[in-house]
């Protein structure tokens, strides 16, 4: 995707007419899904071309065609070197990205030497990248990305290399060249960029198939701005130079085998937005205590080798919006000052080992996704934390020692679909939904927790319902198998290990309508007979142990083609095993 907009001018009048007669031959060779163009489809020989969409004519009354924009126009193909396109002569900004034309990258771009911007991306063009593309002077913005998943093989340099393309194109600020095959050694094309591009303000290589190290040429290139390396084989340190770019906003460097320790000054660089440097396993390092008034947004470190505490200058980053810092060596506290981020939406900082309570995040309004899953946390959570916050959809807190009663104002966020409190110490009785005519809730897991009472009506009331999961509780009461019926789209019900007695023959018992379940857990629920499940086509798991289930088992238990497991033991009756 283009990172900056070429202005190319747009007037009103007559266009001249060789070039409305191109653009028509062009529509008439392409092929293109009608009903889902938008700016092919208009084209009508009776009207100035230079009102149509998609195309803009110079300033100063010579109207000739300088732009043309045909992105995500369900072109399919009807592109060759005889194309009218190849033709347009004046065209300084060309965009065809996200179509389908499967074929290989035409020499007839070549022909456009007036181009200043130039996006492929996701156009389906496959094979060698012409040698002819050095000639393309001119260019200021070049996107010849491949968006891996719309399939078929990449875009690829080999003769000629990355070298040789990019040799003459010395205007460029912009070179975007995701999942093109380049399969160059750090020496080469770090050398080719600092010796070709001397202006390159964003460089996107990622998935490149480039191999590292990043080398000490490239801190020549002092207007860079984004760095986007991600999915690279770089397999070497993070230099200490990148920390001098003044101008850097964006260093995304995921998957890239990075190994050594992270140069702290990369964090307090005042331009930086995003950092992400997520899946490097043997990536070290720690966060220096941080500046004020940086402008990080976006921090993402999950599933590196980082360790240390969060200091609690990390309350400072009033521009924070999403951090992910899973899977890591983090200990202690989670940082109080972390309530001031007004701007958080998305925090993860699950697999880690921080402990004490949970700060509040009530300040933070925009938050969708909060998951401090598996760590060790510890302490009630007030009820008071959760109050405001309307646009929640995600929390996940299992894995953890929290203990008190489960925060009723989490209960009634209608916004919220999955709620993950497995596995502490929660006790006192499950809330009841206020709100469950308008629920979005997806997945309800409290299970291993001390909780008590009986199970609330509200439960059976949330009609998106999938996940339901109460096991290993107290819980009490009876319980309808029935009532499940009333929750069409559950997949996965768990209510083993209470004090729960489940009623299988009360009602609709033979489970004849929806739901369709895929997983069972019944186990020690002090059923007296089998349930009747011989419609439950698509049940893979079914936990009936513990039980004082008598009789033999059903025939049509054989007839449950998908079931993998079956677990009957420790029933009156006998029964099977696994």
């Amino acid at each position: 995707m283009m990172l900056s907009c070429i202005n190319t001018g747009l007037v009103s009048g007559r266009c001249q007419s060789d070039q409305q007669s191109l653009l028509l031959q062009l529509k008439n060779t392409l092929v293109f899904n009608q009903s889902m163009s938008t700016n092919l489809v208009t084209w009508n020989p009776g009207s100035d071309c230079c009102e149509w969409r998609g195309i803009s004519c110079d300033i100063g009354g010579l109207d000739r065609v300088i732009g043309l924009d045909l992105s995500n126009e369900s072109i399919t193909g009807g592109l060759d070197d005889s194309s009218a396109l190849f033709r347009l002569q004046f065209l300084q900004s060309l965009n065809l990205s996200f179509n389908s034309f499967d074929t290989a990258l035409p020499v007839g771009f070549a022909n456009l030497t007036d181009l200043i911007s130039l996006n492929l991306s996701g156009a389906g063009f496959t094979g060698q990248i012409p040698n002819d593309f050095s000639k393309l002077t001119r260019l200021v913005s070049l996107d010849l990305s491949t968006i891996s998943f719309l399939g078929g093989p990449p875009l690829k340099l080999e003769k000629p290399n990355f070298a040789t393309m990019v040799q003459n194109l010395t205007h460029l600020t912009e070179l975007l060249l995701d999942g093109v095959n380049i399969s160059a050694h750090g020496n080469d094309w770090c050398k080719a960029l600092s010796s070709s591009l001397p202006k390159l303000k964003a460089l996107s290589m990622s998935r490149c198939f480039l191999s590292g190290p990043l080398e000490a040429s490239l801190a020549k290139l002092q207007s860079l701005s984004i760095i986007r390396l991600s999915g690279n084989n770089l397999s070497a340190p993070v230099p200490e130079f990148l920390a001098n770019y003044s101008k850097l906003t964006a260093l995304q460097l995921s998957s890239c085998q990075l190994n050594g320790k992270f140069p702290q000054a990369i964090f307090q660089v005042p331009t930086l937005e995003i950092l992400d440097l997520q899946y490097n396993k043997f990536l070290q390092g720690s966060f220096p205590e941080f500046h004020q008034n940086l402008s990080l947004r976006t921090l993402l470190l999950s599933n590196t080798n980082f360790s240390g505490t969060l200091p609690q200058s990390i309350g400072g980053l009033q521009k924070l919006s999403r951090i992910e810092l899973a899977g890591n060596n983090f200990t202690g506290p989670i940082p109080n000052s972390m309530a001031n981020l007004t701007q958080l939406f998305y925090l993860d900082l699950s697999s880690d080992n921080f402990t004490s309570t949970l700060p509040s995040f009530r300040k933070s309004k925009n938050l969708t996704y909060v998951d401090v899953s598996r760590n060790q946390l510890k302490g009630e959570i007030p009820s008071s934390h959760w109050e405001g916050l309307r646009s929640l959809t995600y929390v996940d807190l299992g894995y953890n020692a929290f203990n008190g009663s489960i925060p009723s104002s989490l209960f009634a966020i209608p916004s919220l679909q999955r709620i993950q409190l497995s596995n502490n110490r929660f006790g006192g009785q499950i809330p009841v939904f206020p709100n469950v005519s308008s629920s979005l809730l997806d997945t309800l897991d409290l299970s291993s927790n001390n909780l008590e009472g009986s199970i609330p009506s509200s439960v059976f009331d949330l009609a998106k319902l999938n996940v339901l999961e109460l096991s290993s509780n107290k819980l009490n009461g009876t319980l309808q198998l029935h009532w499940i019926q009333k929750l069409p789209n559950l997949t996965t019900l768990g209510l083993s290990y209470n004090n729960l007695r489940v009623n299988a023959s009360g009602g609709n018992s033979n489970m004849s309508s929806p739901p369709q379940i895929k997983k069972l857990r019944l186990a020690s629920c002090d059923l007296g007979m089998f349930p009747d499940l011989r419609n439950q086509s698509k049940l893979f798991h079914l936990d009936l142990s513990d039980n004082q289930i008598t009789g033999r088992v059903p025939g049509w238990i054989s007839e449950l083609g998908l079931l993998q497991y079956l677990n009957l033991s420790r029933n009156l009756g006998g029964g099977g095993g696994d």
